[in-house]
């Protein structure tokens, strides 16, 4: 299964958008350090679900950590932006906290499957069809551990509390991401960029509890998940 954005133009391309089935998300490990302004970021054809610019990279930050706060209506959550693994998806999503994207919005999707278990947010419109009007490349895992049994050896571990973005194919990244609440198997195709805290993830696991509005294993969460604010510590 793919975790992906239901419509995403890059580079002014039609077809670049993939289903937004979730169907196969994969563990992501440390990608290789970013040189400065080498993210990639590009403006696509759709507009943004709100306004906002296209972040700078020319002094790109590539070690430590940033912490971002989070307030929901069913308490805080803690986000930890990994600066060295995926430095170019912690400056984005940074960016997008400070000019306050993220604000009042909804996660749109949960998945429950036996091997996918994840909650989707980051778009606006809270439809899984929003992004920020721009695309940026992937800084994909290496060396995550693999599925047991799986003869393919294609899948890999995300593990429960992972943050990683959601995409609609290869460097389509834009603002849309999911929080890991159980460890799931995917191929290796989406960026990690920092952890969900004790915290987010016990907001996530009563999300969760509710299940899918009219029952299933993927849709919008019977629980309303809402982002109210979110600030860059």
């Amino acid at each position: 299964m793919r975790v992906t954005q239901r419509r995403m133009r890059r580079y002014g391309a039609a077809g670049a958008a993939a289903a937004l089935a979730v169907t196969g998300l994969a563990a992501a490990a440390p990608a290789a350090a970013a040189p400065a302004g080498v993210c990639g970021f590009v403006k696509v054809d759709e507009a943004p679900a709100r306004p906002v610019t296209i972040p700078d990279d020319t002094d790109l930050p590539q070690t430590g950590t940033a912490t971002v706060a989070v307030t929901t209506p069913h308490g805080p959550m803690t986000l930890t932006l990994d600066r060295a693994k995926a430095p170019c998806a912690a400056l984005n999503f940074a960016h997008l906290v400070t000019a306050k994207y993220f604000d009042d919005t909804s996660c749109h999707r949960l998945t429950s499957y036996p091997t996918l278990s994840v909650l989707q947010c980051g778009d606006p419109t809270g439809t899984g069809e929003g992004g920020p009007g721009y695309a940026f490349r992937d800084e994909l895992p290496t060396d995550l551990p693999g599925q047991p049994g799986d003869p393919t050896g294609k899948r890999r571990l995300y593990a429960r509390g992972v943050l990683a973005m959601a995409n609609a194919g290869p460097d389509t990244n834009g603002a849309q991401f999911f929080l890991v609440y159980k460890d799931s198997y995917l191929q290796p195709h989406y960026t990690i960029f920092g952890t969900v805290g004790a915290d987010g993830l016990a907001v996530v696991d009563r999300v969760a509890a509710g299940g899918v509005a009219g029952g299933g294993t993927d849709g919008r969460p019977q629980i309303p998940a809402a982002l109210t604010t979110l600030t860059v510590g």
